[in-house]
């Protein structure tokens, strides 16, 4: 069957990676889909993946070109249990025959466009939450968790349900002194109310070609921080031009391979539909600062500078910020000056390609002449390894994508993340501040949400196992936002000891207490928007699934919790109609737990949830998720693949 539904940038790339022969449509966000990617990149965790991959019965690699290892985070620990590990995963490489990248070659997700791997137009995924990064290049670059990379390893495939698509048009050009650090910095506080939750953003207007390629890895990179599944920008000719740059260096990139992308770039089509649509005038954005502690505090330098926050430690390392152009950047602020006497500022660069280079033309001489500490290419103390660590009491100020309290060292500490020339400037002042007096109070907030035409009608085929139906009561637990420690308490999360029976008890146990009394088996439970945010631990799925749940219905879900619950062979099912129409109904107004009365009867065929008088159409549940419940979860799946 030909595709003529119209399709963004992401479903498009989608289309091209799924994993079916033959598609019998077009796909479009909602479905649910298997795919191929083309590569799947493991760090330090290439360990925990080994193990899950022995724990499915695998012995071979599907394919042993998918796979990419790079020793990152942990680099700069030489103990004899450390480098035994990354002994381990060395050898397990050789033996299938995988690329590896050992520890001082940089970070992986450097690593993954500076040699090809990630390429445009293409679905590369990582066990990583900023493998989001490959956007900037153009491919579609999105996490997966360990069990899923091991299922890759053993088959090649994996799932994913297309998000939501933001379009960001950009205008105008940024002015000088303001960098792509500034920008996402900027959206994160901007839209810091969920807009971008679990969507894919596609980058796209005429502002697009005044930003380098440097800050199009800094921007993707950090949509995760934004809460994006996904960023992704078009192939263009500045992408063109720093493509053809690399010719020689790496297999990947010959004159042929780029010929081939201008000749019929990935792009999204005329009229391609979106769920919401951000406009940004590069020319209003200003140097700013987010923190401490979160990314949706947001304030231009300038406000900050008036306060004089003593700085202990400045940071100019990590994979979103430590390329070329970023040591450049600190470098013309740093040059002739020398770091405060009371700041320890740390440099690592994103590889070794980018030190080699720095040095090479000066820049780095000069970053280390001014007082900069450097640490080997990679993680370090942004994932809060190493050396330079926050302590109890201290403020940085970090070139880095994460401030989470604790991350960098002491939760008793406090850090900010800013751009590299705000970062260098404010180590040789040794208090925040920007290099240049730039004011303005920011862009402006301009979201235009497209009116939607009608759901797709289709009958979805059902696979051997999957059930038609699903009846069952309501028991309505009405919270946004519900995250995993409210629906799995932390304290149990390293409780190996405990049987199914006893995580069953406990759960829901810090959003409600009373929980266990309401809930019965068979029971439908529904929750709000953003239902399982939090951590990424799997017992907050599980747990419900052994209490006896038939399914969680929700206006929406964290991704992570979708693909734990998946995985596991627990069923959620995204119906924000019948939410939104409880809350009109007044259901949610009491009890935290509520058994309403009403029992709801799911179609899976026909995409249909009946109530009362009342019909809702859900998003359909294709071959690729009902396969993992007739399963009966991931492992249970691969497993059975494997003995046929």
């Amino acid at each position: 069957m030909t595709l003529d539904m119209k399709q963004n940038l992401v479903e498009k790339i989608v289309q091209e990676h799924l994993a079916e022969a033959s598609p019998a449509q077009s796909v479009t966000s909602g479905d649910y889909v298997a795919v191929r990617p083309r590569h799947v990149m493991t760090h330090d965790n290439s360990s925990a993946v080994m193990a899950k991959f022995v724990a499915l019965g695998a012995g071979q690699i599907h394919d042993s070109h998918q796979p990419v290892f790079t020793l990152d985070h942990n680099v700069q620990d030489l103990s004899e249990e450390n480098q035994a590990k990354y002994a381990s995963i060395e050898n397990f490489a050789k033996k299938h025959n995988i690329d590896f990248h050992p520890a001082g070659r940089g970070i992986g997700h450097q690593v993954m466009v500076e040699e090809g791997y990630a390429w445009p137009g293409s679905l590369v995924v990582a066990s990583d939450s900023h493998s989001n990064m490959y956007g900037g290049i153009g491919a579609l670059g999105t996490p997966v968790v360990r069990t899923d990379a091991a299922a890759l390893w053993a088959t090649g495939e994996t799932w994913w349900q297309i998000p939501l698509v933001t379009r960001v048009e950009l205008s105008g050009e940024l002015q000088s002194g303001v960098s792509g650090k500034d920008l996402i910095v900027a959206l994160c506080g901007l839209y810091s109310d969920d807009e971008v939750l679990n969507h894919a953003v596609e980058f796209s207007g005429e502002g697009v070609a005044s930003l380098t390629m440097e800050a199009r890895f800094t921007i993707a990179n950090m949509t995760t921080e934004w809460g994006a599944l996904t960023g992704v920008f078009p192939c263009d000719s500045v992408t063109l031009n720093w493509l053809r740059g690399r010719i020689g260096k790496f297999p990947a990139f010959t004159e042929e391979n780029i010929k081939k992308l201008e000749d019929s770039p990935p792009a999204a089509d005329t009229d391609a539909s979106y769920a919401q649509i951000l406009r940004v005038n590069l020319d209003e954005v200003v140097p700013c600062v987010c923190g401490p502690d979160t990314v949706k505090t947001v304030a231009p330098v300038t406000e900050l500078a008036e306060k004089n926050i003593k700085v202990d430690k400045a940071y100019l390392l990590s994979c979103v910020n430590a390329r070329l152009e970023d040591l450049e950047q600190a470098a013309g602020v740093l040059r002739g000056q020398k770091v405060a006497d009371h700041v320890d500022f740390y440099m690592a660069a994103a590889s070794d390609e980018v030190q080699k280079a720095a040095e090479a033309q000066g820049t780095w001489g000069e970053l280390v002449a001014a007082g900069a500490e450097v640490l080997p290419p990679g993680c370090g103390p942004c994932i809060g390894m190493g050396r330079g660590l926050l302590e109890d009491g201290e403020v940085g100020i970090s070139a880095t994508n994460r401030n989470f309290q604790g991350r960098m060292g002491s939760r008793e500490a406090s850090a900010y993340l800013a751009s590299p020339a705000v970062v260098a400037a404010s180590a040789v002042a040794g208090y925040i501040t920007g290099p240049e007096s730039l004011t303005g109070l920011g862009p402006s907030h301009h979201l235009e949400i497209p009116e939607t035409g009608p759901l797709r009608e289709s009958t979805v085929d059902l696979v051997n196992g999957f059930p038609s139906t699903i009846e069952g009561e309501l028991l309505f637990c009405d919270a946004d936002n519900l995250n995993t420690d409210g629906i799995y308490p932390g304290k149990y999360t390293y409780r190996e000891d405990l049987t199914p029976a006893e995580m069953a008890e406990v759960a829901m146990e810090n959003y409600d207490p009373d929980f266990q009394k309401h809930a019965q088996s068979g029971d439908l439970l529904v929750g709000g928007f953003n239902f399982g945010t939090g951590s990424s631990r799997e017992q907050a799925a599980t747990a419900l699934a052994y209490r006896g749940l038939s399914l969680v219905i929700a206006g929406s879900f964290s991704a992570t919790y979708k693909r734990n619950a998946l995985n596991n062979g627990f069923l959620l099912v995204d119906c924000p109609a019948l939410v939104e129409w409880l809350r009109e109904k007044k259901f949610g107004d009491s009890a935290a737990t509520q058994r309403i009365g009403l029992t709801a009867t799911l179609d899976f065929a026909a995409s249909r949830l009946e109530v009362a008088d009342q019909v809702f159409s859900f998003a359909p549940l294709g071959p690729a998720a009902q396969d993992l419940i007739a399963s009966g979860g991931l492992e249970a799946q691969v497993k059975a693949r494997l003995e046929a």
